[in-house]
């Protein structure tokens, strides 16, 4: 007896959890009822709107001087001594010192080929001397001979036949000597000087390389060419870059390739402020332009500029960018190089213009298009797009006071229905 009734104990049990299981969604469905679609609107305004340029920058000396790597012939260089950034210095002083080993054996070598071609060149020269006494010694006895032979000629008629022919043959030779050491003298004079020429060619070679030796030593102590701040450049010579990472700025024992710049001595008098501007952008920038500069270590603060030069473009497909120096127009005192600022360049203002956030406009097929707010839902309404900023965009066909979606209703549409809906179906009748 106590077993059956356990086991109708145990059925009924099982029975009432089957069924409270069953009624689990109905009653979330009472608890949890399914919210209203919300569309974040907003309305057409009209007034005066103003389009601006937004870029971050570093802030500079204008005018800077700026101290380079010499080009010494050698493609990398070493840093083994090197001021800190923010540093003050007087003209003259020491900024940044490169390895001269190389340079001073090729001084020395240079220095010890000089001085064998000195001595090589006075050894040319006392011989050439001594070759142009022996062609002088060599004319003046041959012309001696010839005054003989010509003695002895004149007293021929005295002389036998046989004799008075030798006299003659005499003659003939010492003329023929004479004429011959006469023509080649010229040529024989001209091989001694280029023998000297050629020394002296040599011992000219290696004064010149001594003499650039000497010289990019001396080029390969940076100095700082008038009183100011040391600005201490980043070390781009590297071949790996990441995406957020920050470049060092160079110090002891780094490499640097020749004609790149270490540092910078800024004029301290005419403050820059250097940003890299968009490329789509670059067409609504303009010489003079005003801009305003905050600095971010001096808060609370607004500066003034003007935009001074716009350069080329540059960085990947991807991400083009144009370089703007602008010209702060009230410094303050506790500036200083190297500082991030944030400046704002107001392009063009608008007068009295219908606008909308930019997140109301849409873009597709392409039609530019608002979700206009009617009594049965959200219409497809075509518009003229005028001008375009990040935040805001000027319309041509709404009516000031017109109600648009923020967010596209198809889009909410399809993310209630799982996605099986169309565009035609979010947009009401």
């Amino acid at each position: 007896m106590n077993g059956a009734l356990k086991a109708m104990f145990f059925t009924a049990a099982g029975m009432l959890i089957g069924a409270g299981a069953m009624s689990l969604p109905k009653l979330a469905e009472v608890l949890s009822p399914e919210q209203p679609l919300v569309i974040p609107t907003t309305k057409v305004k009209r007034g005066d709107v103003a389009f601006s340029v937004t870029a971050n920058g570093q802030l500079q000396g204008g005018n800077s001087r700026m101290l380079t790597a010499p080009m010494t012939g050698a493609y990398q260089l070493i840093l083994t001594d090197l001021r800190k950034s923010g540093d003050i210095v007087k003209k003259g002083d020491v900024v940044a010192q490169f390895d001269i080993t190389d340079e001073s054996f090729r001084l020395r070598e240079s220095e010890g080929d000089l001085a064998e071609a000195d001595q090589s060149v006075l050894l040319v020269r006392y011989d050439a001397l001594a070759r142009e006494e022996e062609l002088n010694y060599e004319l003046i006895r041959a012309r001696g001979n010839l005054k003989l032979a010509q003695i002895d000629m004149e007293a021929n008629p005295l002389r036998s036949a046989i004799s008075a022919k030798q006299v003659t043959i005499t003659l003939e030779g010492a003329q023929h000597l004479l004429a011959k050491l006469e023509h080649d003298y010229p040529d024989r004079k001209a091989s001694t000087n280029a023998s000297v020429a050629l020394q002296e060619a040599a011992r000219e070679r290696s004064k010149m390389l001594a003499e650039t030796a000497r010289r990019n030593i001396e080029t390969m102590t940076l100095k700082a060419p008038a009183d100011g701040y040391i600005n201490v450049e980043r070390n781009a010579n590297t071949n790996y870059y990441a995406t957020g990472a920050v470049v060092a700025p160079y110090q002891m024992g780094d490499q640097v390739r020749a004609g790149m710049a270490v540092a910078q001595i800024p004029d301290l008098a005419n403050w820059e402020v250097v940003a890299l501007i968009a490329e789509q952008d670059r067409g609504h920038l303009s010489e003079s332009q005003a801009a305003e500069i905050k600095v971010v270590a001096l808060p609370g603060k607004k500066f003034h500029g003007r935009i001074a030069s716009l350069g080329g473009t540059t960085g990947p497909p991807w991400d083009r960018r144009v370089e703007c120096k602008l010209s702060l127009q009230d410094p303050s005192p506790e500036l200083r190089p190297g500082m991030s600022t944030r400046i704002v360049i107001t392009m063009e203002t608008l007068k009295n213009a219908l606008w909308l956030p930019a997140q109301a406009v849409f873009e597709r097929d392409g039609r530019t298009f608002v979700y206009n707010k009617a009594e049965s839902g959200f219409l497809v309404k075509d518009v003229q797009l005028v001008r375009r900023s990040e935040s805001q965009v000027v319309v041509k066909g709404l009516k000031e006071g017109d109600e648009i979606a923020l967010a596209s209703p198809d889009q909410k549409e399809k993310k209630k229905s799982g996605g099986t809906d169309n565009a035609a179906k979010a947009v009401a009748k």
